[in-house]
């Protein structure tokens, strides 16, 4: 899609949102904490310096993999995250509305939503999953359960990367808490360490809540 009309798909839907003509679903993976917990769960955390990404590859972290049917990970996060998701026989998306939380973005088009993993995989790779089974990895790339994977703007997924909340963060500031209670939770169910740079960062995000 050209930016012209992606700016006026954002537009529109923008305007019909504000007119009351639609009423989009926003993105909200299970199990997110409370503030007080994700703080407790932050101190908990390991500090120390990132590891090294010698070895990594996202082919290391298998996914989308089958959920249920004809449908993988990516259409069961479309569905979850989106409203009035239709999908065909192969479990693919014809249509549907998804309004991104990074950046506020409403979108009509399952090609223009990325399923973002909260904590990328290079960054757990450097966080402690270069140790873990090819079967660790999978579990973690394709986590339903947690608060791990997002329904969000694709330009916006692919200007994170791999990078930590050290020097990326949402767009939209008033989403700093969610993201950070997120990310804390993300790292401390599957047991990753944060940097220096990244704890300082989650604390301060942390206490926008």
């Amino acid at each position: 899609m050209s930016k012209v009309n992606r700016t006026v798909g954002v537009l529109v839907a923008t305007a019909a949102i504000a007119l009351g003509f639609v009423s989009p679903a926003l993105a909200t993976p299970p199990n997110i904490p409370s503030t007080a917990t994700a703080k407790s769960e932050l101190a908990g955390l390991t500090v120390r310096a990132d590891g090294s990404m010698t070895g990594y590859s996202r082919d290391k972290f298998p996914h989308w993999i089958t959920q249920s049917g004809t449908c993988n990970t990516r259409e069961a996060v479309l569905k979850r995250d989106g409203t009035n998701v239709v999908t065909d026989s192969s479990c693919a998306a014809t249509s549907g509305r998804w309004f991104s939380p990074y950046d506020g973005a409403t979108w009509s088009a399952a090609a223009d939503v990325d399923i973002d993993h909260v904590v990328p995989l290079a960054a757990a790779w450097r966080s402690g999953a270069s140790s873990w089974t090819t079967a660790q990895r999978q579990s973690f790339a394709n986590d339903l359960s947690g608060p791990q994977l997002i329904a969000v703007t694709d330009n916006v997924n692919q200007s994170k990367g791999d990078q930590t909340p050290a020097t990326w963060k949402p767009p939209l500031t008033s989403y700093w808490c969610t993201y950070a209670k997120m990310w804390v939770h993300t790292k401390y169910r599957w047991s990753l360490s944060v940097n220096s740079a990244e704890k300082t960062e989650l604390t301060g995000m942390l206490g926008r809540c």
